[in-house]
């Protein structure tokens, strides 16, 4: 299969060792209006991603939050789905989780069969992501959805033989999650051991809450910084994650 822009783009970052920061929408938590201002904020801070999906998804609003972001900003949106019924044709693209981290069959590869013949048709270019929920100190959606426990915090080398896996299965991505509201992120220890076992680029999400985390995340060898609820509770965060975002990065 070709690669598709933004795979090649987050590939060419990566080499360059160029950091990238996404903000996290959940269409559950923001009103349209919320969204627009979101938008002037990402624009302001020249944040590089927005991705956007829930684990529920009760709103019902998810190509209306998309349509409205797209108004406002020429920013690239991916869908970070909590299920196959997450599909927006509004989106520039689709992480496609496996939960390669779990031992659910069904959150491996059963919604995927389900649901790839909307993904399909939807014409999004589709990130094949190798998921992985790394415990964060409290109990997250994914785990009790799933029936899955995380990887415990302190198993590097747990964390860092899935990722091997995932790459080698033809991941275009790993995903290191500690969930939404994490109250421990995920370790720099961690995120050093998986980054330098992979060639393929590696997202960090869940706890991190203020500009050094972030920092020191990219510096150990995050490729992309997700932040969400964090945001949610102060969106004037936006600019500062994004500048120590950058500053993780080889200076030009």
């Amino acid at each position: 299969m070709q690669m598709g822009k933004l795979q090649q783009q987050l590939c060419e970052w990566r080499h360059q060792q160029r950091k990238a920061f996404a903000v996290l929408i959940d269409p559950d938590k923001v009103t349209l209006k919320q969204v627009a201002q979101i938008a002037e904020l990402c624009n302001e801070a020249g944040v590089d991603y927005v991705f956007v999906g829930g684990s529920l998804m009760m709103s019902q609003h998810l190509d209306a939050c998309i349509q409205q972001f797209k108004r406002e900003s020429a920013i690239p949106v991916l869908l970070f789905p909590g299920s196959p019924a997450q599909v927006s044709p509004y989106a520039d693209a689709l992480l496609y989780l496996s939960l390669i981290s779990g031992r659910n069959p069904e959150l491996l590869i059963g919604a995927h069969v389900v649901s790839a013949p909307m993904v399909k048709a939807s014409g999004l270019e589709i990130l094949s992501t190798g998921y992985m929920v790394i415990d964060g100190g409290a109990a997250t959606t994914v785990s009790y959805m799933s029936g899955s426990a995380p990887i415990p915090r302190d198993k590097n080398d747990i964390a860092m033989c899935t990722a091997m896996a995932g790459e080698m299965q033809g991941k275009h991505i790993i995903y290191m999650d500690a969930g939404s509201g994490a109250k421990l992120p995920i370790t720099e220890g961690m995120i050093q051991s998986v980054s330098r076992k992979i060639s393929i680029p590696l997202i960090v999400g869940g706890g991190i809450t203020d500009p050094e985390k972030a920092y020191l995340n990219c510096k150990a060898g995050a490729d992309i910084i997700v932040v969400g609820n964090a945001i949610e509770k102060e969106a004037s965060l936006i600019r500062d994650m994004a500048a120590a975002v950058r500053q993780g990065g080889v200076k030009a």
